[in-house]
């Protein structure tokens, strides 16, 4: 954890990164805006995700799909005991620890986060990595060995769910920043 904080770098505050809060702002008061942003997101993405699977494996397990938009779409409820596209069956242990870990790494990067929209991209992630390591510990076979709920089925592409979705969309987020310079800690840089 210490490495990925040496890797991105973040100070303590945003003056010991050369900017200032913004006017009648205090730097902690900020700081704490932006933590909450982070969870309020991520508790936004985790709840989405959490019903929708409670749903569909109420509703949509063990019947015939549902079309959405013809057969483009359908919800077609299956279990996913490996990573994205199936790939890694047999390492849902190690999927589960690295679900783990991406959590235990945003939460303590959290107290040195001033950047709104970092704070938007990382709760995303924390709020897919939760609701996909909720799967695999509550369910069966196992804990630590459970299958994820998928059930959103493109035409052509894999079955995924909406943590799938959130933790995607995050991932983009964080690579859009980095190239337009934007840092955890508010600062921006031009390389």
């Amino acid at each position: 954890m210490a490495e990925a904080e040496r890797i991105i770098g973040t100070p303590d505050t945003p003056e010991a990164a050369g900017t200032e809060p913004e006017q009648g702002e205090s730097a902690p008061s900020r700081g704490r805006r932006r933590i909450a942003v982070l969870f309020v997101v991520a508790v936004f993405a985790y709840t989405l995700d959490l019903v929708s699977k409670l749903l569909v494996v109420a509703k949509l397990e063990h019947h015939a799909p549902i079309e959405v938009f013809g057969d483009w779409l359908e919800f077609h409820a299956i279990r996913n005991p490996g990573a994205a596209f199936g790939f890694g069956a047999a390492f849902t242990v190690i999927f589960t620890m690295i679900a783990a870990a991406v959590i235990v790494v945003i939460a303590r990067l959290a107290r040195k986060l001033y950047s709104l929209p970092w704070a938007i991209a990382l709760g995303l992630l924390l709020g897919g990595a939760l609701g996909n390591l909720t799967d695999r510990i509550f369910r069966s076979p196992g804990i630590f060995q459970g299958e994820v709920v998928d059930f959103i089925a493109p035409k052509g592409f894999a079955v995924f769910n909406l943590a799938d979705s959130a933790i995607v969309c995050g991932g983009i987020l964080i690579v859009l920043l980095s190239f337009r310079g934007l840092d955890p800690d508010g600062t921006v840089h031009k390389d």
